[in-house]
């Protein structure tokens, strides 16, 4: 059987990251991972260019049944961290809008650099290894691999969240979990597109590609302004997968589509100029015009000119515009959803090593944990900070 110091079952950013840190402070590590190639996720990350940190990291930004919990890491090894290892890396990189930084080039450099600090640690890295058993005695862990057994002192599981099925994500690290008697919160997409109820669906098909900066809010309160994106499925673009986080089942969301407008000062001021211009030509100096012609078709824009507008249907055309009650028919789900909600309770485990309070040697990093971030590279971060907690304990014993 092949001895490691520590096994690292996922060869993603948490997992790499992990291994390349522990294996360079002089543990024996072997990555293990059911792909052919390490890093599918990263490469297809931020359309290519992985959005790999945001310069406004906070704790804030941070989903999960336990807020403190992913404080202690972020704040050890932080987004500065990891720019230094890029810049060190002779990776070029720009910040695109709200903090998000992105290769200039590909994400493949972001692969490359892990892998090379792998290198740098004698990393052994396995591919193509379905794990068929894990246990447990007082000499560690044992894997029983698809053709060969593994065994370690110390196991880490940066298995990932069930996000991007085609990808190869599974509920590995999460039975592992309840295996050991972890708990495991219930898990739902994140970061995702909504679809739509067939009536609204087939009035808003057409606007498919139409895209315009919106303020949208869950029923909780919470907001975000950024892009939304109409699409044949429903509506997508920043706004939407953010704030698919706080949505649930049932609720409905309210979308600003003019957060940077006063309507009806706006109104006043065209009605004052050009009292005969028809509404839907005023508005569409506002918005796309493809969206007005959809909203009057609906009936939410009134078919009239700016003076035949009274103040009464003035305050509903506001209210329309500014408060678009929308409830979604649900997620286009794990398929396209960015990231996994839930997963493996922090409450069991250690918020300085990452390991499972109850299971000695056992550690959970990444995806897996129930700590979800926001869309623009603050998922990258907690699982490079995750990661770095956990070798940090990996080492230190």
């Amino acid at each position: 059987m092949e001895k490691y110091d520590a096994i690292v079952v996922g060869a993603g950013a948490a997992g790499l990251f992990c291994a390349a840190q522990a294996g360079q402070m002089g543990r024996r590590i072997l990555v293990v991972d059911n792909g052919k190639k390490p890093g599918r996720k990263i490469l297809m990350s931020g359309g290519g260019r992985c959005n790999f940190t945001n310069l406004y990291v906070e704790p804030a930004a941070y989903l999960s049944a336990n807020p403190h919990f992913c404080k202690s890491a972020l704040a050890r090894y932080t987004q500065w961290d990891f720019i230094d290892l890029v810049n060190q890396h002779g990776i070029a990189w720009h910040e695109k809008t709200l903090g998000q930084l992105f290769c200039d080039d590909s994400a493949q450099q972001i692969i490359d650099m892990l892998l090379d600090e792998c290198r740098k640690g004698q990393v052994a890295l396995r591919l193509r290894s379905e794990i068929l058993e894990v246990s447990r005695d007082e000499d560690g862990f044992t894997l029983q691999l698809n053709g060969v057994t593994v065994g370690a002192e110390r196991l880490v599981i940066a298995s990932g969240g069930l996000s991007m099925p085609g990808l190869g994500a599974t509920p590995f690290g999460y039975k592992v979990a309840e295996q050991f008697g972890l708990n495991v919160l219930p898990t739902r997409a994140g970061l995702v597109p909504f679809t739509l109820h067939k009536p609204q669906l087939e009035a808003l098909q057409t606007l498919s590609g139409v895209s315009v900066p919106a303020l949208i809010a869950a029923q909780d309160g919470t907001t975000f302004r950024e892009n939304l994106l109409f699409t044949h499925r429903g509506l997508s673009g920043p706004a939407v997968l953010q704030i698919s986080s706080y949505w649930k089942p049932g609720e409905w969301v309210t979308v600003n589509l003019l957060p940077d407008s006063d309507i009806n000062t706006f109104l006043d001021a065209q009605r004052a100029q050009r009292p005969d211009q028809s509404l839907k030509n005023a508005l569409a100096t506002l918005l796309p015009k493809r969206l007005v012609e959809v909203l009057q078709a609906l009936e939410q824009i009134p078919d009239l000119t700016l003076k035949q507008l009274n103040p009464r249907q003035q305050a509903q055309l506001a209210d329309s515009l500014q408060r678009w009650q929308v409830q979604p028919n649900g997620t286009e789900g794990y398929r396209t959803a960015e990231v996994t909600l839930g997963g493996v309770d922090t409450h069991g485990l250690s918020s300085r090593t990452m390991e499972a309070q109850a299971v000695s040697g056992l550690y959970f990093i990444g995806e897996v944990v129930d700590v979800t971030g926001w869309l623009g590279g603050y998922n990258f971060q907690w699982a490079w900070s995750s990661a770095w907690a956990c070798a940090q304990a990996l080492a230190a014993e």
